[in-house]
């Protein structure tokens, strides 16, 4: 859902950038600019808090990240990863990453 509300923020900052420098009304980018901004956050926390129980790898979180940033590629990743069952939590005994991360605080003390 956060992926497809950043996709759709960026098409409606890029019209409001389109009304700012083709028309001189500027009051589109300084809204949709602040709205892009919050939901481009809100899709990268997003993604650095999932990636550790859906158990992704870190070329995936990589991914996810990077798709953030050129518009639209944020649903594509969603989609890509929807079909490869990344999404979804797995049913494993593996630890997370951050359960290995724990371990390891744990041993150095």
């Amino acid at each position: 859902m956060v992926a497809i509300a950043e996709a759709f923020s960026w098409v409606g900052l890029l019209v409001a950038m389109a009304f700012k420098y083709g028309l001189g009304m500027p009051l589109g980018v300084t809204v949709m600019g602040w709205v892009h901004g919050l939901i481009f956050t809100a899709y990268v926390v997003t993604c650095l808090i999932v990636f550790s129980p859906l158990r992704w790898k870190f070329r995936v979180l990589v991914l996810a990240l990077v798709s953030s940033v050129p518009p639209l590629a944020s649903v594509w990743f969603e989609r890509w990863a929807n079909r490869r069952g990344l999404l979804t939590e797995p049913d494993s005994d593996e630890p997370t990453f951050w359960g290995r991360v724990r371990y390891a605080l744990r041993e150095l003390n």
